[in-house]
């Protein structure tokens, strides 16, 4: 089950307070700016920071050309797609 429209639009990085990257099918929302990533455990968002996870290089560039390509969402901001102002 999808995260809902509604949590998608108030949801935010519990560090820099800013939007994430919604990864519906790897289940994951990612802050790029911190390359943070943080699970979704049945449909459950998990931001707690000492449960988050690093990203690496490789992985955040990887993450970022899919987010680019696939206009994966972004939270707080009413579910923009990523790349639009």
């Amino acid at each position: 089950m999808p995260l809902d429209q509604l949590l998608i639009d108030v949801l935010a990085c519990p560090v820099d307070k800013g939007p994430l990257l919604w990864f519906e099918d790897e289940q994951l929302l990612y802050n790029p700016r911190l390359k943070k990533g943080y699970e979704v455990r049945d449909d459950i968002p998990v931001l707690l920071v000492d449960e988050s996870r690093d990203v690496g290089d490789e992985e955040h560039r990887r993450l970022m050309a899919k987010a680019k390509e696939q206009g994966v969402p972004e939270t707080g901001s009413a579910g923009r797609r990523a790349g639009e102002v």
